[in-house]
C-alpha cells in the first residue's frame, strides 16, 4: 500500500465508521460529565476502543491513553482530546439534550471525544502500513480542560508525551462552516488566568455610610475602574482583557456589608506580558479601593500560556484538510484559553478549528447552552485527525531519506 492509499483507506474507514461515530456522540452528548468527573465518559471510550482490538492505558483519575502504529516507531504523534463539559443548563431541544440537570457539553468536547475515537479505529485498522513505516499515533482523551489548572498539566505529568515528537488537537467552532477547517501559524488562544478580589471593611446602616467602609460601592468600582486602568497602563498590543463574570455582596437593601467579592478572568495575547502582570495588577486595586478604606485581597490563579501552533504542524495540517476534502481558512487568534498550549510548550504540533455550522445555519456560540454541531464534523473531525497523524509521521520519513533515494 503506498501513501496515498494509505490515506485514501483511512478515508473510507472512518466513512464506514461515521453512523457509529454519531451515536458514540450522542451517547456523550446525552450525559455530560464535569471536570475530573468523567468516568462514564472514559468507560465508554475504552470500551469502544478494546471492542476494536485497540489496548488502552487509564490515566489517574480520569482519562485515558491508547496507542497504535509501530511499537518501536521512528516517530510518534499525539492526538489530543478534552472530555468534560461544562456547569450550563442545556437549551438546545435535541431528542438527544443532556440528562444531567445544568450540565452539557457547551463547548463540543464530546464532538473532540468523538473524532478521536473514530481517528484510533480506522488507525488500528492500517496498523500494519503504519509498522511498516515506524509511525505510532498515541491517543490522549485528557480530563478536565474547563478548570484550572488544566488536566494537560495532569496528563503531561502521567507521561503522555514521553517519546512523543508531534501532537495535535482540533476544537470546535460554530462560526466555521462545516467542511472548513480554520489554520493560523503561532499563537491561536490568549493567556487566561481567574483573577478573585476580596474586599473586607466595616459593615454598617445604609443611612450612615460614612462610619462604613461602603463596601458595595468600592466594589462597584472595582469592577469598573481596575479594567479601564489596566487597559491605560498595559501596552494595548498585549491585548488585555479583564472580564468579571461573578459579583457577590450583600443580602439586605439597607445593611452595608463588611465583605464582598468580584471574580472574572484576565486574558492577554501576548505571553510575555501575562507572566509580569501580577504586580500592576495588585496596584491598581490597591489604589482603586483605597480612597473607600476597605481591604483587598488579590487571587490570581494562572491559567494556561497561548496555544502557539508551529510552521510544520499547520503544514501539516493544511495536507491533512486538503486530503480529507477539507477546505483550509484562515482564522485569527482569539482570547479563549485552552490547555493545549500546555502540550505545545514541550513539543511541536498544532490546534485547529474544525467547522460546526450548518451552511446557511445560526451562528452559535461556545458556552451556551443552546450550541447545536452540524453532525456531519463527527466524521470530519475523525478523518482529519487521522490524516494528520499520518501525514506528519510521513513528513518525518522522507525527512530521513537522502534526496536522491526517495
Amino acid at each position: 500500500m503506498n501513501d496515498d492509499a494509505l490515506l485514501a483507506a483511512l478515508g473510507e474507514r472512518i466513512a464506514s465508521l461515521a453512523p457509529e461515530l454519531v451515536e458514540l456522540r450522542r451517547d456523550l452528548h446525552a450525559h455530560p460529565e464535569l471536570s475530573r468527573d468523567e468516568t462514564r465518559t472514559t468507560a465508554e471510550v475504552a470500551r469502544t476502543l478494546q471492542a476494536a482490538g485497540v489496548a488502552v492505558r487509564r490515566l489517574p483519575g480520569t482519562g485515558l491513553v491508547a496507542d497504535v502504529g509501530s511499537p518501536e516507531p521512528a516517530y510518534r504523534v499525539a492526538l489530543r482530546a478534552d472530555m468534560d463539559a461544562l456547569p450550563v443548563r442545556e437549551r438546545s431541544g435535541l431528542e438527544f439534550a443532556s440528562t444531567h440537570q445544568g450540565v452539557c457539553h457547551a463547548c463540543g468536547h464530546d464532538v473532540h471525544t468523538t473524532a478521536l475515537v473514530g481517528a484510533v479505529v480506522a488507525l488500528q485498522g492500517v496498523q500494519h502500513a503504519l509498522v511498516e513505516r515506524g509511525i505510532a499515533v498515541r491517543a490522549v482523551f485528557q480530563a478536565a480542560e474547563e478548570v484550572m489548572p488544566g488536566g494537560a498539566v495532569d496528563a503531561i505529568a502521567a507521561g503522555v508525551l514521553e517519546g512523543v515528537d508531534s501532537i495535535f488537537a482540533v476544537h470546535c467552532d460554530p462560526s466555521i462552516d462545516v467542511g472548513q477547517v480554520g489554520l493560523r501559524e503561532g499563537a491561536l488562544t490568549a493567556a487566561c488566568d481567574q483573577i478573585a478580589v476580596a474586599l473586607h471593611g466595616r459593615g454598617g446602616h445604609t443611612s450612615r455610610p460614612q462610619l462604613t467602609e461602603d463596601l458595595v460601592f468600592a466594589l462597584a468600582k472595582v469592577v469598573t475602574d481596575v479594567p479601564a486602568a489596566l487597559g491605560r497602563r498595559l501596552d494595548p498590543r498585549t491585548g488585555a482583557a479583564l472580564v468579571w463574570g461573578q459579583i457577590n455582596a450583600g443580602r439586605v437593601a439597607n445593611v452595608i456589608p463588611s465583605t464582598g467579592e468580584c471574580r472574572g478572568t484576565l486574558r492577554m495575547l501576548d505571553a510575555e506580558s501575562w507572566l509580569t502582570v501580577g504586580p500592576l495588577l495588585d496596584e491598581i486595586v490597591h489604589g482603586v479601593v483605597s480612597p473607600y478604606g476597605a481591604q483587598a485581597k488579590i487571587e490570581r490563579l494562572k491559567g494556561v500560556p497561548p496555544v502557539v501552533n508551529t510552521g510544520d504542524g499547520i503544514s501539516a495540517f493544511r495536507r491533512a484538510a486538503l486530503a480529507s476534502a477539507l477546505t483550509p481558512v484562515p482564522t485569527s487568534q482569539s482570547l479563549g484559553g485552552e490547555d493545549f498550549s500546555w502540550y505545545l510548550a514541550q513539543c511541536t504540533g498544532a490546534m485547529a478549528r474544525l467547522g460546526t455550522r450548518t451552511p446557511g445555519g445560526p451562528t452559535y456560540d461556545l458556552h451556551q447552552g443552546d450550541l447545536v454541531v452540524d453532525e456531519r464534523a463527527v466524521a470530519l473531525g475523525a478523518r482529519l485527525m487521522a490524516t494528520v497523524a499520518v501525514v506528519r509521521g510521513l513528513d518525518a520519513r522522507r525527512a530521513e531519506i537522502p534526496e536522491g533515494h526517495r
